[in-house]
């Protein structure tokens, strides 16, 4: 039901909205990563009814001399499930599960009007970077930053 919905794939760069089960099934089998790298789907605890998920992907193109990628958190959910804290707090299990885990950082990318998204950095105590067209062709993306030892998360939280 998430992804067939233009209002939510505009920001996330899929080709197209997803149509039949078929997609969505090919959709969920790409999910699989190598943790702590991995796309996980959260929900709303008072109802158990999927909410959508959060992710921590390789940014693309963004090799480093070493071999690995720079790591990305992202997350969407369906708009039964947004402005009341569920992806913010969704998205912070998943920072803290992802730099416990031994990543050193992890970035956010979003695009320059998606507010919620920057307002969901914010609250997460992420780090604004500034507008970076690095990784992206299809738009420049508000660039935000949080380091493993550096994490304000549980201070963002009453902002």
């Amino acid at each position: 039901d998430i992804l067939r919905r233009d209002e939510i794939v505009r920001w996330l760069g899929h080709p197209k909205t997803l149509e039949t089960v078929e997609e969505a099934q090919a959709k969920i089998a790409g999910m699989a990563m190598d943790l702590p790298l991995s796309e996980w789907a959260f929900e709303i605890a008072a109802t158990g009814v999927p909410a959508g998920p959060v992710m921590l992907v390789p940014i693309p193109r963004s090799e480093q001399p070493d071999g690995s990628s720079l790591v990305q958190i992202g997350w969407y959910a369906h708009p039964d499930a947004t402005g009341q804290g569920y992806v913010t707090e969704a998205a912070r299990a998943v920072l803290g599960y992802g730099l416990g885990s031994g990543l050193s950082e992890i970035r956010a990318l979003t695009h320059t009007d998606n507010y919620p998204s920057m307002r969901v950095c914010d609250r997460l105590g992420m780090t604004y970077l500034g507008v970076t067209e690095d990784w992206y062709d299809d738009a420049p993306s508000s660039h935000y930053v949080v380091r493993a030892g550096q994490w304000p998360a549980r201070e963002a939280v009453t902002r």
